[in-house]
């Protein structure tokens, strides 16, 4: 479940810097900026189920997130 308290920014810019896989990033993430965050550090995905469901991402932001992917 996540806690909607902000994305690992460090962890995965870490994890990145460090190897070439794909990494999706999960948990904490809270708002559309997160997703856009962790596009820009590298990560290849985004789980932001909670926050769409506790409303505090709308479906017409992430619409134009993935349009702009």
């Amino acid at each position: 479940d996540g806690m909607l308290e902000g994305a690992s920014t460090d962890l995965y810019k870490e994890i990145l810097s460090q190897t070439s896989i794909q990494l999706v990033a999960s948990g904490g993430i809270s708002k559309i900026e997160d997703a856009y965050e962790m596009k820009e550090i590298g990560c290849s995905g985004t789980i932001i189920g909670k926050a769409i469901y506790e409303g505090r991402i709308e479906l017409k932001e992430l619409q134009k997130f993935i349009e702009n992917a």
